[in-house]
């Protein structure tokens, strides 16, 4: 049996809906179990932070893209010791790489910036 029933759950079933071509699936849990409403809880997989990229959500604005991926996950929400906190970052391929580009551009300015200080 795995150690991280709800990981694999959430990978799985977002690689066979999505197919997306970056699936990030960060637990967020220990950093918040002390918060109040853990108190009680025996999961170690409460707080989850994903970072998804998919042709799925082509024409969707963020909205109805966080609310495929409730509809995908209802389950984990709503289970007992389950998903207390969902954290979303939903791109299209081409946002994805419009945001890496930009981000490759701000560390070139900054590099230049550096060079030309010299």
């Amino acid at each position: 049996m795995s150690s991280t029933p709800i990981e694999d759950s959430l990978r799985l079933k977002l690689t066979s809906a999505l197919s997306p071509t970056t699936l990030e699936i960060h637990n967020d849990s220990a950093s918040h179990a002390h918060h109040k409403a853990m108190a009680n809880s025996q999961s170690q997989e409460t707080h989850f932070r994903l970072v998804i990229t998919s042709s799925a959500f082509e024409s969707k604005m963020q909205p109805a893209r966080h609310r495929m991926v409730y509809a995908l996950l209802k389950e984990e929400l709503e289970r007992a010791g389950g998903i207390h906190a969902l954290q979303l970052k939903t791109r299209t391929p081409e946002e994805e790489e419009r945001a890496l580009a930009r981000e490759k551009a701000e560390r070139g300015v900054d590099v230049g910036v550096e060079v030309g200080r010299g």
